[in-house]
């Protein structure tokens, strides 16, 4: 397949030219940033999107413009779900399935970056249980409803590179806290969620990939003070070889999520870790700018974090 898409590539280039009239898809995080955009787009195309946000009179005021744009049959509705909360995502995967309405495409865009230590609604420490705890247990929920030839999408994070999954201690009850070691585990955690599911389910048509947005300036960096965030900067800015630093526009960021989701063939991504609108390659170099690091893509990883994940729920999928 030749590759027209890259790093500059936009939500309406990677979607030039396809008509998603029929299709269903699933969007988390529908408040701010990414999440509006990837709704936008899809729905701009003839999608039905169905928005799942914590706070829905935020996501109200913030997607006007994807029912504005919304075309062929397109548009949104928004589904109540708050992942830092297993009793939220129970309630709104039950009302899926409930609903009975398949989907063609989920895209796990909502999480927290850098917080300070904290615990979700279940104890579990915040970025790890609602970056992938949360969603674990929705998308196991409402997997159902996904049929031969659909998609999920996980967003992870070159942040993955900052720490793999730690499975002895994945609350930091014994270990030090940092926020971007906590960030880094729970991004890691979502290409390990992709790499199983796919597993899992890639015999039924179903396949899943995780995706690295890029740099983009959105709310996910609310935590981040000035000083944290030019030292970021500077780190990026090395492992570009000393070739400066940009940040992605929103477009450009949530690009990769649909070329993962809807354009690229889906045996070219199913398993993968996709950025800059391409699937990633190993890369264990730290001053390297792009690619995965090999413990995200572990298979054995992946399914020692299943059976984690589903001990720390209590629920078995």
């Amino acid at each position: 397949m030749s590759e027209p898409f890259g790093a500059a590539s936009t939500t309406d280039e990677v979607l030039a030219g396809l008509d998603l009239g029929g299709k269903r898809i699933l969007v988390t995080g529908v408040s701010a940033g990414l999440g509006v955009e990837t709704a936008r787009a899809l729905a701009a195309h003839g999608a039905t999107v169905v928005g799942a946000a914590r706070d829905l009179a935020k996501a109200e005021r913030a997607t006007a413009e994807v029912r504005a744009q919304a075309t062929g049959g397109g548009g949104l509705e928004l589904v109540r779900l708050d992942l830092a909360s297993l009793a939220s995502v129970r309630a709104c995967a039950d009302a899926l399935v409930a609903s009975g309405k398949p989907f063609d495409l989920v895209i796990d865009n909502a999480g927290v970056m850098a917080t300070p230590f904290g615990r979700t609604a279940d104890g579990f420490e915040t970025q790890f249980g609602t970056n992938h705890l949360g969603h674990f247990v929705l998308v196991n929920r409402i997997a159902s409803l996904l049929k031969a030839g659909s998609r999920l999408v996980c967003l992870a994070s070159a942040g993955h590179r900052f720490s793999d999954v730690d499975l002895d201690d994945p609350n930091f009850d014994h270990t030090p806290y940092s926020e971007f070691g906590a960030y880094g585990r729970s991004k890691t955690a979502n290409i390990l969620f992709a790499v199983e599911f796919d597993r899992r389910h890639k015999a039924s048509g179903i396949r899943a990939a995780a995706v690295h947005p890029g740099v983009i300036q959105t709310e996910l960096g609310r935590y981040m003070t000035p000083e944290v965030t030019q030292a970021m900067i500077a780190a990026a800015s090395q492992a570009s070889g000393g070739g400066g630093f940009s940040w992605k526009t929103i477009p450009q960021g949530a690009a990769t999520s649909l070329w993962a989701g809807v354009t690229a063939p889906a045996e070219t991504v199913g398993g993968l870790y996709c950025e800059d609108c391409h699937v990633a390659e190993l890369q264990e170099d730290p001053a390297a700018r792009g690619g995965v690091r090999a413990y995200a893509l572990d298979p054995e990883r992946a399914k020692a974090l299943w059976a984690k994940s589903e001990e720390m729920v209590g629920e078995r999928f």
